[in-house]
């Protein structure tokens, strides 16, 4: 199984640098475990599939602790914009980015789902979605 990841376009370029090593999210996959790769959508304007990479680790804490551990490699320059995003939230995910691949041709989602809405933070998709789709 595999889970496709929607993504702020800047973050996405901090994680195609390597600057951005963590993804932060209020809320994680239930199937965690069986997970075999995380493809990342770069939401508006781009709306395009860019890339995917393996979970390495998943770390559950409360925001104010995932800041202070990552925040050097969370591609965020905004401390206010961390927390934020968390809002009263009381407990967060830092995902860490394990191998990346880079798309050459980022795919356009629309071709291969006719019907395809974004999701809000994530989706899980088939093991077959992007076979022969993308080229990495």
């Amino acid at each position: 199984m595999n889970v496709l990841l929607s993504i702020k376009p800047k973050y996405v370029k901090e994680i195609l640098k390597g600057t951005k090593k963590y993804e932060f999210r209020k809320s994680i996959f239930r199937c965690r475990e069986k997970l075999e790769m995380v493809y990342i959508y770069s939401s508006s304007p781009v709306k395009k599939i860019v890339g995917a990479f393996v979970i390495e680790n998943i770390i559950e804490d409360h925001p104010k602790i995932l800041w202070e551990k990552f925040k050097e490699f969370s591609g965020i320059n905004d401390e206010k914009e961390f927390f934020k995003y968390f809002g009263a939230n009381k407990k967060g995910f830092a995902i860490e980015i394990g191998d990346l691949q880079i798309f050459e041709s980022p795919a356009d989602p629309r071709i291969l789902i006719p019907d395809f809405v974004p999701p809000q933070s994530f989706r899980y998709i088939d093991d077959n979605f992007f076979r022969g789709a993308v080229n990495g």
